[in-house]
């Protein structure tokens, strides 16, 4: 929140610390759109995979990203509890680059938030802005805009379906198994969580 630094976990560097993206050309990424006014996450132990095709399009071969939409910024690479509310299917350069939308548990907020539409009675205006950054991010940089794959948000459920679902995909990919071979190579792995299933 409040950040324009872009900051990524390093999938292939050991203990895949948290670094800032870079540009093609090697200089330091940042959002040019504006701030940030959201938390932006991932769930560890999450991976949509680039076989994996939903309305046509493969997952972009990241962990599964969040939105954590609460009052106050969270501190980079802090674990923080969140109660998902929802989910938007991004499409990015032609990849599924879903966002799951969730609620810090310790939010002040969080009680009267359940789903996107009660997101919609406490804050009125935040789905727009959710649809709006992620659309157009990228086009301050003279990119075009992305889409995405439905205009409302995912339920709590299909979006809880969607973190299992990518959860097995890690599973998979932690089991090294000959469908997703050629992109675990790439991954740093060796953590004692990631182990064959």
């Amino acid at each position: 929140m409040y950040v324009t630094a872009k900051m990524e976990v390093s999938k292939e560097l050991p203990g895949n610390p948290i670094m800032q993206d870079t540009n093609s050309d090697g200089s330091p990424r940042y959002y040019t759109y504006g701030t940030t006014f959201f938390n932006y996450g991932m769930i560890p132990q999450t991976w949509e995979d680039p076989n994996v095709k939903v309305n046509g399009y493969g997952g972009d071969n990241d962990p599964l990203d969040v939105m954590e939409i609460g009052s106050a910024p969270l501190l980079m690479g802090s674990i923080t509890p969140c109660k998902v509310i929802g989910a938007l299917q991004l499409i990015d350069e032609g990849e599924m680059d879903n966002k799951i939308i969730c609620i810090a548990v310790k939010d002040p907020d969080e009680s009267k938030i359940r789903n996107m539409n009660d997101l919609e009675l406490v804050k009125p205006g935040y789905t727009d802005k959710l649809r709006d950054w992620l659309k157009r991010y990228k086009t301050s940089d003279g990119k075009p805009e992305n889409l995405l794959a439905n205009e409302e948000p995912s339920s709590v459920e299909d979006a809880l379906k969607l973190v299992d679902e990518t959860h097995a995909r890690w599973k998979a990919i932690c089991a090294n198994n000959s469908t997703t071979s050629s992109y675990s190579e790439k991954f740093w792995l060796q953590s004692s969580h990631c182990r064959p299933v």
